[in-house]
């Protein structure tokens, strides 16, 4: 039988979507890449960050109308092994750049604390997240790990809202605002890496979901 389905190329959806995925991802990076070394996500000063906003919003919203139109990418979702999930949220511990960006003066602290602190607390309780994983499967519908992710996500967003509203601040010349969030290499955090961070919660939750049920 295994044989037979080899020789027929066929693959199960969750495989058949596993590389378009990955494609599209390197081509939304190399997108940014390109327009950012543009200048196209500044924005005047004191206007809101509309083009940032929008290179946020758009990889969120295409993996959400994908997961309700394509059954393929709906089982690749729920078939990634939750302990990866819960290992890359671990990078967020680089959440302290956030804060010695402020202390270089390049960042405001009502941005960079937040935004660092919080990426920092998801970061160091990923490693307990994993071993709980590890230790049990059914760990995955806990009302720990459900609470950890909602945290995640709840920091994201409101980073990602701090951000928006710092650009907007005019101040005078020498004023300290986010506008260095729509510059690269800055750009590629709330650009690239928060809304993948988000889809690994969304597709960690998910997993929980059909656990629980």
């Amino acid at each position: 039988m295994s044989d037979t389905i080899a020789s027929t190329g066929w693959h199960s959806p969750a495989q058949n979507a596993g590389l378009p995925a990955a494609l599209l991802l390197v081509a939304w990076l190399v997108t940014l890449l390109i327009l950012g070394a543009k200048g196209a996500f500044l924005g005047a000063q004191g206007a809101p960050p509309i083009a940032l906003l929008v290179a946020f919003v758009t990889p969120i919203a295409a993996f959400v109308i994908a997961l309700r139109t394509s059954t393929a990418l709906r089982a690749f979702v729920l078939n990634i092994d939750p302990r990866m999930l819960a290992a890359m949220q671990a990078w967020r511990i680089g959440g302290f750049a956030f804060i010695a960006l402020f202390a270089h003066g390049i960042l405001p602290g009502y941005f960079a604390w937040p935004a660092g602190l919080g990426d920092m607390a998801i970061g160091l309780a990923a490693p307990r997240m994993l071993a709980g994983l590890m230790r049990s499967p059914g760990f995955a519908s806990s009302r720990t790990f459900v609470a950890w992710n909602l945290l995640g996500l709840l920091d994201l967003f409101v980073a990602v809202s701090l951000g928006a509203a710092g650009a907007m601040i005019a101040g005078n010349a020498g004023a300290i605002t986010t506008a260095p969030m729509a510059e690269l290499p800055l750009l590629l955090i709330p650009a690239y890496f928060v809304p993948i961070f988000i889809m690994m919660h969304f597709a960690s939750l998910m997993q929980a979901r059909r656990q629980a049920a």
